[in-house]
């Protein structure tokens, strides 16, 4: 994947998938910070309450309603205070939310599971994405246009079990199997394996992303979405808080919720808007890439006609029978446990 070596990769959050989740009270999380000066003034003045929040990745149109949100104030109102930022190992994002060091963290359903039957008391809040984003990226010059068409070709990934077991399932789902590639440990490198012939195809993107920093180098791409071969469907990223914050300050979870919808509402209404709030925040953005990252992401912001936000248990409970019967987390998981939709009640979000 191209990266400039001072932006954190999002690939290093999905190692969390790898099952190395643990919790250890005297760990930390320290990173880039995107919080206005001007806010903490605010917050003397204002007398807001400081909140923590963990971002999955530097800063992009995945969470572009949450600067808008703090543009516009939405977070004032609700006299809260978010600070926002990029841990320098985003891999302990659950492990500082679920032990209450930050408020609040943006992570993947996935995660959530793994994080859970590992021990670590972390709860999905909110959706921020109704359907999946992971893919496998291909040139589209290759001629793959579906699954069984890897047979014989190598496919790259990050080498993350989890990423697997989407291969194999994709694989099964059209009449071939994992002995049919060779599949092989790329690190990071999606776009660059890819471009450079290293691999034929690279597991793990994500099509609001990789495909369009490839197109930016002059290589079209293709996608084949996990969801379309026969992996359930479930939420890409949501927002996680610990046990002890949901349970105990409920409130805080609700105000904090609240603004975020209000943040999201807008960007749906105002895509050019988000981007420019995420520009002003973080100044290196590419904001070609974001801005066609946004158009995709909208759609799926509310995909299946829902309120921004939702999570249902039919959901969850398909995802999770789908890790269970591939390994990934044990059969009695308490998955009612993992989420929680009573803090976000549903808006009428705009459907575009």
């Amino acid at each position: 994947m191209v990266r400039r070596a001072v932006l954190l990769s999002r690939r290093q959050v999905l190692a969390l998938a790898s099952g190395s989740i643990a919790l250890a009270a005297s760990s930390g999380a320290s990173g880039a910070r995107f919080f206005p000066a001007a806010m903490g003034v605010l917050a003397q003045e204002a007398d807001l309450e400081s909140v923590s929040v963990a971002l999955d990745w530097y800063p992009n149109s995945n969470h572009a309603g949450l600067y808008l949100a703090l543009e516009r104030g939405y977070y004032a109102e609700e006299s809260l205070a978010p600070e926002f930022y990029t841990p320098s190992d985003p891999t302990t994002v659950l492990q500082t939310v679920g032990a209450g060091r930050d408020d609040f963290g943006i992570s993947y359903q996935t995660d959530i599971l793994l994080a859970r039957a590992a021990g670590v008391p972390v709860v999905s809040v909110l959706a921020l994405v109704q359907t999946p984003l992971q893919g496998i990226m291909v040139l589209a010059e290759s001629g793959i246009t579906r699954p069984r068409d890897l047979v014989g070709k190598t496919v790259g990934y990050p080498g993350i079990p989890s990423q697997e077991a989407f291969l194999a399932t994709m694989l099964e789902d059209d009449g071939a199997a994992m002995n049919d590639v060779d599949l092989v440990n790329i690190d990071f490198n999606l776009v660059p394996g890819l471009i450079s012939g290293q691999v034929d195809a690279s597991l793990g993107a994500f099509w609001t992303h990789e495909p369009i920093l490839a197109e930016q180098e002059g290589y079209p791409t293709d996608f084949l979405k996990v969801d379309d071969w026969g992996v359930p469907p479930y939420y890409e990223l949501v927002i996680a808080a610990g046990e002890d914050t949901v349970t105990q300050r409920s409130e805080l979870v609700e105000r904090f919720l609240r603004a975020t919808r209000r943040g999201y509402d807008d960007a749906i209404a105002d895509p050019p808007a988000a981007i420019e709030a995420l520009r002003a925040a973080s100044p290196d953005l590419n904001v070609a890439v974001e801005e066609a990252g946004i158009a995709l992401l909208v759609p799926a912001w509310t995909a299946g006609g829902v309120p921004f936000g939702t999570q249902t248990p039919e959901r969850w409970d398909a995802y999770a029978a789908w890790m269970a019967e591939r390994d990934l987390i044990p059969d009695d998981l308490d998955v009612a446990a993992a989420w929680t939709g009573n803090l976000a009640p549903a808006t009428a979000t705009p459907i575009p």
